[in-house]
This record gives structure tokens, C-alpha cells and sequence, in this order.
């Protein structure tokens, strides 16, 4: 099991966001979060990178209470990759070094080596002519999946994406979407909140819907949309469904 996640629970002065959180992932696998805008997925991803201090419950990496205090959080975080849906690649940079910063300031490479692993990682998103580019240069999806591969390529044992096409025009969405199909074909261990309920379906081995701060439900992806049990989902998802249908 890469992630183990034990009666989480985190408030905001007296506001409780989530209320006993119990969650699970292995290797090689997707688990995508499902749920409303407030529901808990960004505080909850946020908690499992250690950049939200939990109220109560434990964190374990690979077995490891990531929680206790004597941990080394930077080392923590080493391991665990995470990606927004604002893209935050640095805007002075060429997008060939902003994946070359994080080599050579986290894993310590030298700068040929982390070049050649960057101009590496751009072949595998077709950027590969892009490097010397700037990130205003690029399109939303273009540096999304760059902002993807910068996380990628610290190699981390956990990756976390949060809402990572939300931000995006509809025709760049399959983009993104397909690195991630690709990086879940290569056996990353990923966690992701999303609101692309096809893709949660078709890709994601385990979903798990959040309201209120709450696990209300949860399952294998494909039994978990064909067969909803809690009405609280069923809602949810037929919401979901018209809204999309209107579009």
C-alpha cells in the first residue's frame, strides 16, 4: 500500500472541512475524488502533501506516519508530486528549466544530466521543440503537461493532481487527460480530484465521492457510476449528468 489515510480530520478555526477521513491506495494505481466544490478534495490532497497541518488522524507513506512530528517534511515532500490546476510553472523560466530546476535543486543532478532527462520528458508530451520556450508561449494544455512531467520527474512515489484540467478549454482537456492515461499505463501511483466523470470511469481503478467533508461513498470506478447506492450520489451524479448534457 502506498497511502494509508486514518481518521483525517482538519478544521479551519471552528469549521470542520474533513470530518474522519479513511482513505487507501496501492501502487500502480488511480483513485480519483469526486465531489462538489467545498467538499474537501483540494484540502485533503493539500493535508497529504503536509502543506495543510491536520486536526486529528495519521498520514502513512509507504508505512510511514508522515504525520508524527519528527518527520523531515521536505523529505516528505520529495516523494509526493503535486500539481494544481493553476499550472505554477514559473514564468521566467523556459519550460525546459523549470523541469531542470527542480532535478538539479531536489535530486541534485548536474546540469547535463538534467537537461538531457528534461528534453527527455518534452519528447514524451511532443514539447520536445518547445524547450527554449517560455510558458506564455504555450497553450493551457501544453503547460499543464509540462507542469505534470516537472512533478514527474522527481520520480515521486505519490502523485496528487488537483482539478488539473479545470482550467482549461474544453479541446485541450483530452490532452492532459491522455498524459495521465499514459503515466497510469507506466504505473504511477495517482491520486486525483476531478470533476471529467468519463474519465473517472474509463481510467481511475477506484473512485471515491466527498461531501461536506465526508467519504459518503465509495468503489470500484465502473460499479461506482453504473450502480450508485447512497442517495446523496445518485443526486450528484444525475446533476452532474444535465449540466453536462446542457452544455
Amino acid at each position: 500500500m502506498i497511502l494509508n489515510v486514518k481518521g483525517l480530520e482538519k478544521s479551519f478555526d471552528d469549521k470542520a472541512v474533513l470530518k474522519g477521513i479513511d482513505l487507501e491506495l496501492y501502487r500502480g494505481q488511480i483513485v480519483a475524488l469526486i465531489g462538489s466544490s467545498g467538499s474537501g478534495k483540494s484540502t485533503l490532497l493539500r493535508a497529504i502533501n503536509l502543506l495543510e497541518e491536520i486536526s486529528d488522524g495519521q498520514i502513512f507513506l509507504n508505512d510511514e506516519d508522515i504525520t508524527d512530528p519528527r518527520v523531515d517534511q521536505d523529505q516528505i515532500r520529495r516523494q509526493i508530486g503535486l500539481v494544481f490546476q493553476a499550472y505554477n510553472l514559473f514564468a521566467h523560466l523556459s519550460i525546459e528549466e523549470n523541469i531542470t530546476l527542480a532535478l538539479r535543486h531536489v535530486k541534485g543532478m548536474k546540469a547535463a544530466e538534467a537537461k538531457a532527462k528534461a528534453l527527455a520528458l518534452l519528447d514524451r508530451i511532443g514539447l520536445a521543440d518547445k524547450g527554449d520556450s517560455y510558458p506564455d508561449k504555450l497553450s493551457g494544455g501544453q503547460q499543464q503537461r509540462t507542469a505534470i512531467m516537472r512533478a514527474v520527474a522527481l520520480e515521486p512515489t505519490l502523485l496528487l493532481l488537483d482539478e488539473v484540467t479545470s482550467a482549461l478549454d474544453p479541446e485541450l482537456v483530452g490532452e492532459v487527460l491522455e498524459l495521465i492515461r499514459d503515466l497510469k499505463a507506466g504505473g504511477t501511483s495517482i491520486l486525483m480530484a476531478t470533476h471529467e466523470l468519463s474519465f473517472a470511469r474509463d481510467v481511475a481503478d477506484w473512485v471515491v465521492f466527498l461531501d461536506g467533508g465526508v467519504i459518503i461513498e465509495e468503489g470500484p470506478a465502473k460499479e461506482f457510476f453504473s450502480n450508485p447506492q447512497q442517495p446523496r450520489t445518485i443526486e450528484f451524479l444525475q446533476r452532474l449528468r444535465r449540466r453536462a448534457g446542457d452544455q
